[in-house]
C-alpha cells in the first residue's frame, strides 16, 4: 500500500540508489511479469530506469485506485506534486524516488509527462461520466499516454535507419504519436475489461454519448443488461481500441533495438484481452477478461520475433 510522508519535503531516503532500483524492480516484476520479463532483455541501464518509472507510475495510480483511495484528496495529489519537484530537483523523498532521481540524470526527459498523469488522476476526484470521447481521450492521454513518453527518452531512438545518404541530414524520426497510441489503446482496454468493476463504483468510463447512440442507458449498464445492444456497443468499443493499436505497432521499429521486444510483448498482451471479452460475449459485469501467464509466456516467441523483423 501506498504511504505518503506527512510532508514529503521533511523526509529524505534511507537506502541507497542501487537499493531503491531494486525495490522498483519488485514492484515491476510484481505488477507487470510479462512485461518485467522483457525489460530483462534491456542494457541494465535502461531495464533499471524503466522500473523506476513504472514504479512511480504504479504508485501514483494507486493513489486514486489503490487500497487507500478513498482517503485521497486534492491535497493529497498537491503533496504529490510537491514530491514530484523534489525528485527532479534531485532531493529523492522516499526510498523509491531515489531510482527515479537518479534516471532523470542518467535519461533527461521534461517533467511535463509526470505533471500531466497527476492531472489525470485528479480527474478521478471529481469525474465519473465523460460525455464525449474527445472528453475521455483528455483522460487516457492524462493517466496512460504519458507512460509512453516517460519510456521513449529511455528506451532511445534508432538512429541507424538515418543512413541512407538522401536521409543524412534529417532527424532521427521520434515516435512520439505511436507512443501516444498505444498509451490510449491500453486504457481504453483498460475500460472496457472494467466496466462493470467501475459500475460498481458508480463511474461510467464508455463517452455517454456512445451509451445513446447504441441506445444503452447508464441505467442498463448499472443493471449489467446484455443483449444486441450492448454488443453492438463493444463491438464499436473494441473496433476503436484495435485501430490505437494499428497505430502504435507503426512505432516501434523506429525505438532502439534493445526496447522493441518488451514493447511488442506489451502490445500483444493488451491486446489480447479485447479478444478475451469477445469471446466472454462481451460479458464484463460478472467475469473479468484476462490472458493467462501461460498464453502471455506463449506469445513471447512471437513478441521477439516482430521486435527482429518489423
Amino acid at each position: 500500500m501506498l504511504q505518503l510522508p506527512d510532508s514529503p519535503l521533511c523526509m529524505k531516503t534511507s537506502v541507497s540508489v542501487d537499493e531503491s532500483y531494486k525495490l522498483c524492480q519488485q514492484l515491476t516484476a510484481k505488477y507487470s511479469k510479462s512485461f518485467y520479463l522483457g525489460t530483462l532483455l534491456m542494457s541494465p541501464a535502461k531495464r533499471r530506469a524503466i522500473w523506476a518509472i513504472y514504479a512511480w507510475c504504479r504508485r501514483t495510480d494507486e493513489l486514486v485506485d489503490g487500497p487507500a483511495a478513498a482517503m485521497t484528496t486534492p491535497e493529497t495529489l498537491d503533496l504529490w506534486q510537491k514530491q514530484l519537484d523534489s525528485i527532479f530537483a534531485g532531493n529523492p523523498v522516499d526510498d523509491f524516488d531515489a531510482a527515479l532521481a537518479d534516471t532523470i540524470e542518467k535519461f533527461p526527459m521534461d517533467i511535463q509527462p509526470f505533471e500531466d498523469m497527476i492531472e489525470g488522476q485528479r480527474m478521478d476526484l471529481y469525474r465519473s461520466r465523460y460525455q464525449t470521447f474527445d472528453e475521455l481521450y483528455l483522460y487516457c492521454y492524462r493517466v496512460a499516454a504519458t507512460v509512453g513518453l516517460m519510456s521513449t527518452a529511455v528506451m532511445g531512438i534508432d538512429t541507424s535507419m538515418n543512413t541512407a545518404p538522401w536521409n543524412k541530414n534529417k532527424p532521427p524520426y521520434n515516435p512520439i504519436q505511436e507512443a501516444v497510441a498505444l498509451g490510449i489503446a491500453n486504457q481504453l482496454t483498460n475500460i472496457l475489461r472494467d466496466v462493470g468493476e467501475d459500475a460498481r463504483r458508480g463511474r461510467i468510463y464508455l463517452p455517454l454519448e456512445d451509451l445513446e447512440r447504441f441506445d444503452y442507458t447508464e441505467e442498463d449498464l448499472f443493471k449489467g443488461v446484455i443483449d444486441q445492444r450492448w454488443r453492438e456497443l463493444m463491438r464499436f468499443q473494441i473496433k476503436r481500441a484495435r485501430q490505437f493499436y494499428v497505430q502504435a505497432q507503426k512505432g516501434i521499429h523506429y525505438l532502439s533495438t534493445d526496447a522493441r521486444f518488451p514493447v511488442w510483448a506489451a502490445l500483444i498482451h493488451y491486446s489480447r484481452i479485447l479478444a478475451k471479452i469477445e469471446r466472454n460475449d462481451y460479458d464484463v459485469f460478472s467475469q473479468r477478461a484476462y490472458v493467462p501467464q501461460w498464453q502471455k509466456l506463449r506469445s513471447l516467441p512471437i513478441a521477439w520475433m516482430r521486435a527482429q523483423v518489423l
